[in-house]
């Protein structure tokens, strides 16, 4: 065991490795805490830091909470079958590890396999005697076994499988078309052994250069569901249609309103506000009764589960539910009597939540506003009719501005990520990429949600229920140690022994002002956050400056909001469609699972972004465009066009003839001979070289004469000399978004 430590402080991940490894008796979180001298705020710390190592698959949990190496098999992963025989045999579908690949046992429900070789499966992961098993917890689509790309035909005539995907860089040689012609977009299936692999033409989808084929390349990159077996819509169909009952309470003759996004595909949230003679404000947060209609175990649920959420492109959506619940009977339009679950609060005058109350309603929206609309209402440039502006939204703007001054007060964690936004004509071509305004509006609803969600995951606690939290953990050590080493270059300190609040990192952006530093501090502080997730652990909201949150606005899109929903049933006996017991002793597996369908949906939504931002630009190619460097690596820098996004590399050999040192700490390539610098958050025109909108890929080059560039003759290449990447490959964070979508 090795001696305490002088000093007090996380240890690294390799540090906790290397303890578990060389430690003569089982190592658990206080055998650990104890070899490293944490005392405190550190311990918890080093728990959050714990759970972060065993969900990256870097340690597994032994029988008596002792910790051992896990192989680099995470807890939830994706594998893919190699045998089946009397039980199926899997292994990891993306090894990284060091070594050949770990073997599985999977282990399923009945007595037969229903798995078959070459299957991918989502599954949970333990160790178990000498080696590991997996819990099937559902088996993928099989478009997610199949390869998507461009046919491609050489000098010689043959023809060649370009992948979409821009991380892959082999083409495969196809040896059937099927109806396949050059320049189509393709799914196809390999086959045979390294390095004889050829591919099949499964399918033939369309144009890849399309502008309405970019979500189709990421629906089929990403594995999402996007259509409904026939007998879930059936069903849907059939619920469609039930009485909404008399036990309702009976909300109609409220002026209650909807207000979303002027291209909003559904409406699941309403509210209504009235000033109370105490001085302060009753408040409804009307949200549509999925629970209602989808109950438990039935086919609606099993499918919205598999989904976990909607994902929203440009051009479409792949929806939770089928189109007759998720845009109409589920979605609060304009004189439709819906069903609600109505989230009944009382507002002080100081904004905080006095009492807060669930019933189950039924209510006839007044009217469907989009943001724009309300903001150009209230500021008196009408919008909407007299009488609604009166009556409906400026008792909601009054309510509000007690409810903001209290979020003011909370001190959230304030950043400025603005979203962009993809307009599209008629025919789905691109008439525009820009950031989405945010208005007061936009604020308003926002904050009615938190009000929300916060009286959800309270009323649940006061009734011992299990709850869906929404958690946003504090930045752990290391994070917090890396980002005072950044600041220390902007010779800015930053004390590690201080309590971390949200509003410690709006302190430093208020240092900051509005100068040219600004946007890369930004980005380093939004990467020093952890992830949001969903877990039944009150771990609070740090982003949000709460204790207890949980997501309930939202149950047409989100799953984790319908259980949040069927919780409130179930404990305050509001009828039907409760949680079943066995959701409940479930929920820490349910969340991991929704929170990685949660991350995969943000990742094929940011790709058909980047996608459509490569087509908008490629008639930009050869043009000096104003950039901003992105993130900077020891092999190069990535920078992103103002205003539209999208990433593009600059290789470190590219930038002239000089080597370039990379600065870790201060993020940033320098020069040895001349100092020159290229850092996160430098503003610089650069050359686009190429825009791909298959694959969302940007190429720029230096202009000639310009930073670290010779004014003519050859370029030199050095990439001899450049530093390989320390660690890790590169990712853009997605732990807070500011989303149009209101949540």
């Amino acid at each position: 065991m090795p001696r305490k430590p002088a000093h007090t402080g996380l240890p690294t991940p390799r540090q906790i490795l290397d303890f578990i490894e060389k430690s003569g008796q089982p190592a658990g979180k206080r055998e650990i805490a104890r070899a490293f001298g944490l005392h405190g705020h550190d311990k918890i710390a080093l728990k959050a830091l714990l759970k972060d190592m065993a969900d990256e698959g870097l340690i597994d949990s032994a029988p008596g909470r002792a910790f051992h190496k896990a192989g680099g098999v995470p807890r939830v992963t994706v594998l893919r079958i190699v045998a089946v025989e009397e039980q199926a045999v899997a292994v990891p579908d993306n090894w990284q590890g060091e070594g050949p690949p770990p073997k599985l046992r999977v282990i399923e429900k009945g007595r037969r396999s229903a798995l078959a070789l070459n299957d991918r499966i989502l599954a949970r992961t333990e160790e178990r005697g000498n080696g590991h098993v997996a819990h099937l917890m559902k088996k993928l689509q099989r478009s997610a076994d199949l390869i998507l790309g461009v046919v491609h035909e050489d000098e010689a005539g043959a023809k060649w499988l370009k992948p979409v995907d821009k991380r892959e860089r082999r083409q495969l040689p196809l040896s059937d078309l099927g109806e396949a012609q050059t320049g189509d977009l393709v799914l196809a299936e390999p086959s045979g052994r390294p390095p004889r692999i050829s591919a099949k033409v499964d399918a033939v989808l369309g144009d890849p250069f399309a502008p309405r084929s970019f979500s189709l390349i990421a629906i089929h990159k990403h594995g999402l569901p996007h259509e409904f077996p026939e007998e879930t819509v059936e069903e849907a169909r059939e619920v469609s249609t039930l009485p909404l009952g008399l036990d309702r309470e009976d909300l109609r003759h409220l002026p209650i309103v909807a207000i979303d996004p002027a291209d909003a595909r559904d409406h699941d949230d309403a509210i209504w506000a009235s000033p109370r003679e105490d001085g302060g404000w009753d408040a409804i947060v009307a949200i549509a009764d999925v629970s209602f209609y989808v109950r438990p175990g039935s086919a609606l649920d099993r499918e919205a589960r598999r989904r976990g959420n909607s994902v929203y492109f440009p051009d479409r959506v792949v929806p939770m539910l089928p189109h007759e619940l998720s845009s109409d009977i589920c979605s609060l339009k304009e004189g439709q009597d819906r069903a609600a679950l109505a989230c009944h609060l009382h507002v002080g005058p100081d904004g905080s939540l006095k009492a807060h109350r669930f019933t189950r309603a039924v209510i006839r929206v007044a009217a469907n506003i989009a943001y724009e609309d309300a903001q150009r209402a209230i500021d008196g440039e009408g919008g909407v009719e007299p009488e609604l502006l009166d009556t409906a939204l400026r008792p909601l703007w009054d309510c509000w501005a007690a409810l903001y001054a209290a979020r003011q007060k909370r001190e959230p964690l304030e950043l400025d990520l603005p979203e962009r936004q993809v307009v599209l004509d008629e025919k789905g071509r691109i008439m525009s990429v820009a950031p989405r305004e945010r208005l007061d509006a936009h604020k308003l609803v926002e904050d009615y949600m938190i009000a929300a969600n916060v009286a959800a995951a309270k009323a649940l606690e006061a009734k011992k229920a299990p709850v869906m939290y929404r958690v946003h953990e504090a930045p752990g050590r290391e994070k917090l140690t890396a980002l005072k080493d950044y600041l220390a270059t902007f010779d800015m300190e930053f004390a590690l022994g201080q309590v971390i609040r949200p509003a410690t990192f709006n302190r430093i952006l208020e240092r900051v002002g509005d100068g040219e530093s600004k946007p890369e501090i930004t980005e380093q502080i939004l990467r020093t956050q952890t992830q949001a997730r969903y877990s039944p652990d009150p771990l609070g909201h740090f982003g949000l400056a709460l204790p207890s949150y949980a997501h309930f606005t939202s149950p047409i899109r989100r799953y984790a909001d319908l259980l949040v929903h069927r919780a409130l049933v179930s404990h305050y006996r509001l009828g039907e469609g409760g949680l079943p017991a066995d959701d409940a002793v479930r929920f820490t597996e349910i969340g991991e699972l929704i929170s990685m369908l949660e991350r995969r949906a943000m990742e094929a939504e940011r790709d058909t972004i980047d996608r459509y931002v490569a087509a908008y630009l490629a008639d930009h190619v050869g043009q000096l465009l104003n950039c901003r460097i992105s993130g900077v690596q020891p092999f190069g820098f990535f920078a992103t066009v103002d205003g539209l996004g999208g990433d593009g590399l600059i290789l470190a050999a590219d930038l002239g003839r000089e080597y370039f040192r990379y600065d870790e700490a201060a993020r940033q390539l320098v020069g040895d001979e001349t100092g020159e610098t290229y850092r996160i958050g430098q503003r610089l025109q650069l050359r686009l070289t190429e825009a791909n909108p298959v694959s969302g890929a940007l190429r720029f080059e230096l202009p000639e004469g310009s930073y670290g560039r010779p004014a003519g003759g050859p370029r030199e290449q050095r990439r001899d000399r450049v530093f390989k990447p320390a660690g890790g490959r590169r990712g853009r964070p997605a732990n807070i978004r500011h989303q149009s979508r209101k949540r």
